[in-house]
């Protein structure tokens, strides 16, 4: 998913989404050096999730071990 930063107000950016709605995304969880004008990515990263997933796992298997 693509969005594209229209403004800025207050602690927002009112983002464009790829089917044209508007909403408010807070800036703090936005690129440093996010602008007016940037287009932004969102994807799910396969690597990073399995790993932690099989971090949550071992834990877990520690816990029922003891």
């Amino acid at each position: 998913m693509k969005f594209i930063i229209d403004r800025f107000e207050g602690d927002y950016a009112i983002v464009e989404l790829e089917d044209k709605k508007m909403i408010n995304v807070p800036k703090e969880i936005l690129p440093e050096g996010a602008c007016e004008g940037s287009v932004i990515s969102i994807f799910i990263d396969e690597d990073e999730t399995m790993n932690r997933r099989k971090k949550i796992e071992k834990m877990i298997d520690e816990l029922w071990q003891k």
